[in-house]
C-alpha cells in the first residue's frame, strides 16, 4: 500500500492520530470530519496515497467504485434520512482551486435536516 509518511490522513490511517471511525476494511476509512459542515459529515479515504482525484489512474477504478457503493451504505448508517425526504452530498475537492487542503484525494459526505451551516464543507 502506498502511504506518506507526512500526510495527514496516511497518520489517520496508521492510527498516529485519532479519528472517530465509521468503517473500516483493508481499502478505505471513513472517519467524522473534525470540522463538520452538516449535522451529518464524514471523510471517506482511501488507505491507499493518492494526492488528488486529478491523479487517479484505471487502476483505480475498482477503489473509487467501492467508495461510491460505500458511501451511501455509510450515511444511512450514520444517521441520514432515506428517501426523496432524506439524501446525502458527496463532494471530492480537487486541487487549490478546487479548495483542496489535505493531498490525500478524500470524499466529503454531507447529510441532514437542511439548512446547514454552509452548503458546500469548508476547504479540505
Amino acid at each position: 500500500m502506498n502511504h506518506d509518511p507526512d500526510c495527514l490522513f496516511c497518520k489517520i490511517i496508521a492510527g498516529t492520530i485519532p479519528s472517530k471511525k465509521l468503517y473500516e476494511d483493508d481499502d478505505c476509512l471513513a472517519f467524522n470530519d473534525i470540522h463538520p459542515a452538516a449535522p451529518i459529515h464524514f471523510l471517506m479515504i482511501p488507505k491507499k496515497h493518492i494526492a488528488m482525484l486529478a491523479e487517479v489512474t484505471l487502476e483505480d477504478t475498482e477503489l473509487l467504485g467501492k467508495m461510491m457503493v460505500l458511501a451511501p451504505k455509510i450515511a444511512l448508517q450514520a444517521g441520514a434520512r432515506s428517501g426523496k425526504a432524506g439524501g446525502f452530498k458527496v463532494l471530492i475537492n480537487n486541487g487549490a482551486d478546487g479548495g483542496q487542503e489535505v493531498y490525500h484525494m478524500h470524499m466529503h459526505v454531507l447529510a441532514g435536516p437542511r439548512p446547514w451551516k454552509s452548503a458546500v464543507p469548508a476547504p479540505g
